[in-house]
């Protein structure tokens, strides 16, 4: 990006962000949450249109595979879901064979199948070589999708790099399970760092090995079953709501 940052201005509410650009703009295409397109043609004629744009574009066919429109090409664009049309949203976006590729929130309303359905298309792209940023409000997503993660809140930027960095400089592991008896029979050391309640024993540790043992330990000797017993990392959203504390 030339000249030598961009810039932006703002008239009747819109904003304008102006650089210069040496390579192809067909190689930095982006996918926003809302287009402009025709409701009246169908999926593969909104295509043929934008395929038009591009010297060297996707086939039609290798476009609608990728996003799995092929069953729905026929369909006129108002007719399609909502995440039909955020599939065709990325389609047009992958006309040009981007080598980078933006999209902005893409499966906002997406049910809990057709996420996962756009997911696998996201990972499909990334193994073929296409480098993706993605803007998400569902940390379960990005979690699932990113290499390399960057939290902001208000603007800002909280902190970034890989999800492992992320979660091994966020250093807490969960212990989970269900005791049967009283929570008195619990080690001290092992008391002191749970919270309780109606029998589900939450203990939050940087050191679960050394933890793992002690309580393990003990419920052998003892002869007591840890019900569920379950160890996790912290998930990225526990981590972001632990920076913002």
């Amino acid at each position: 990006l030339k000249d030598p940052y961009p810039t932006s201005s703002i008239s009747n509410n819109q904003t304008y962000i102006t650089f210069k650009l040496d390579e192809s703009p067909s190689r930095l295409p982006a996918d926003i949450q809302e287009t402009g397109i025709e409701q009246y043609l169908t999926a593969v004629e909104i295509l043929e249109q934008f395929t038009n744009f591009y010297e060297s574009p996707r086939s039609i066919s290798e476009l609608l595979e990728m996003t799995g429109l092929r069953e729905d090409k026929d369909k006129r664009v108002k007719k399609l879901s909502g995440g039909q049309k955020r599939r065709l949203d990325v389609a047009i976006g992958l006309c040009g064979n981007p080598d980078l590729l933006f999209l902005d929130e893409p499966t906002t309303g997406f049910d809990p199948s057709a996420r996962r359905a756009f997911w696998d298309m996201i990972k499909n792209l990334k193994r073929d070589g296409t480098t993706v940023v993605l803007t998400t409000h569902y940390m379960e997503e990005a979690e699932y999708l990113a290499d390399t993660v960057a939290l902001m809140n208000h603007g800002k930027l909280v902190t970034q790099g890989s999800l492992s960095d992320l979660k091994i400089s966020n250093n807490q592991t969960y212990i989970t399970f269900k005791l049967d008896e009283s929570p008195s029979r619990l080690p001290a050391d092992i008391q002191e760092i749970s919270k309780i309640s109606e029998g589900m024993v939450l203990i939050n540790t940087e050191n679960p090995t050394a933890v793992l043992s002690d309580l393990t330990g003990w419920a052998i000797s003892e002869g007591i079953e840890l019900t569920n017993l379950e160890v996790s990392r912290q998930t990225l959203e526990e981590i972001y709501l632990g920076i913002l504390k």
